[in-house]
């Protein structure tokens, strides 16, 4: 099984626990983060010790968003930065602004994000922090990939793949597997994604990231079913995942775990099932604040709903105003999901209020993003 393997490799590390946290693990438990955190936090403001408090700013800001705590981390982030600032630390405010970067994305936020990490890759640069820098271009990389726009992203995926590999940087390495292993799962490369996934699964296990591991096995769990219908492999492989997500509270990925158990039930054809776990995870990404999770469970829950007898004409309307939400995000490759849910049930071709028909759309970058992607330099981590 992936992810049972005995070669030890580099451990993994969380780079974005600094300082005085600088021991804990990449395993930690979220609320030990924060409780450490934010004692450190106040020993460093009562000290005077304006970069130590950025640097613990910054994981207590990180271990708000993973809980989805997102007022909390919103105001961590950007107090941070101003300590940085305030310190004349570079790198400091670099991380700072890739915490803010990657909280917008998850909450939606996508132009932000773009020019939050943009600045955050810049500031990093300036600042000599190799790390940061890596970490602000996965994070542009990220966010051009579920946008759906792969041709922009894919390359750079690849190209920081391989870097982390270079570097022996074993989290960037399975975050890059398990991204471009999404992008061939969306593009209906099956065998290759499966391959990336394990990868990912397995490398993870050696760095002891169960992060990372539970990532990948969410992954592996979503080709399986979807290539193979192997539905008991596939909720084993999500029950293995859960456990790691429950025990490191990591509230985003357990709530897409949950999504994906409804995922693989309602392609067994067991809907009733299926629409209570899109309803878990639907309270579950709206309690976060996360957009994108939420349009994705209740697109979910919508087309179980209609398989268990809701009337065509309720299912079109919700339809057609998920498509509007994700039109407004900018989540283009989501929204195409949204047409072949449609056509799938029968209640196609949806009507469109944005001058696209369906599958038409304009370009899937903002400008922003446009700009932060062309500025990347892979070869600045060296």
């Amino acid at each position: 099984m992936a992810g049972q393997v005995t070669e030890r490799p580099a451990m993994a590390s969380a780079p974005e626990y600094q300082g005085a946290l600088g021991s804990l693990s990449v395993n930690a438990s979220l609320p030990e983060v924060l409780a450490r955190g934010v004692r450190e936090l106040r020993a460093a403001e009562e000290a005077g010790d304006r970069r130590e408090a950025a640097r613990c700013g910054l994981a207590v800001a990180e271990a708000c968003r993973r809980l989805g705590r997102i007022e909390e981390a919103d105001r961590a982030w950007k107090a941070s930065y101003r300590a940085a600032r305030s310190a004349g630390h570079e790198g400091a405010m670099a991380w700072a602004l890739w915490s803010g970067g990657t909280l917008a994305r998850q909450r939606g936020a996508l132009r932000l994000a773009y020019r939050l990490l943009g600045l955050a890759a810049e500031t990093g640069e300036r600042g000599g922090d190799v790390v940061v820098r890596g970490y602000s271009l996965a994070g542009l990389a990220e966010t051009g990939r579920i946008q759906g726009d792969y041709e922009a992203v894919g390359r750079l995926h690849e190209q920081l793949l391989a870097e982390a590999r270079r570097r022996g940087e074993a989290r960037h390495t399975v975050w890059a597997l398990e991204g471009i292993a999404q992008m061939h799962r969306n593009t209906g490369s099956y065998d290759k994604a499966l391959a990336l996934f394990e990868e990912a699964a397995e490398t993870a296990s050696r760095a002891e990231d169960r992060r990372g591991w539970a990532w990948a096995l969410r992954g592996i769990a979503d080709v399986v079913s979807v290539r193979d219908g192997d539905v008991e492999r596939a909720l084993s492989l999500l029950s293995q995942a859960e456990e790691a997500c429950r025990e490191m509270r990591l509230a985003s990925a357990l709530a897409y775990n949950h999504k994906m158990r409804g995922n693989v039930l309602y392609r067994a054809g067991r809907y009733e099932q299926a629409r209570e776990l899109y309803e878990q995870a639907l309270e579950e990404f709206r309690e976060m604040e996360e957009p994108r999770g939420t349009a994705l469970s209740r697109l979910g829950f919508v087309k179980a709903d209609a398989r268990l007898g809701r009337d065509a004409a309720h299912t079109a309307a919700e339809l057609t105003g998920l498509r509007t939400t994700l039109d407004r995000i900018g989540l283009r490759h989501a929204r195409d999901m949204v047409d072949k849910a449609a056509a799938e049930l029968g209640v196609g071709p949806l009507p469109d209020h944005n001058g696209d028909g369906p599958g038409e759309a304009g370009p899937v970058l903002p400008a922003v993003g446009v700009e932060a992607l062309q500025k990347v330099d892979v070869e600045g981590l060296r």
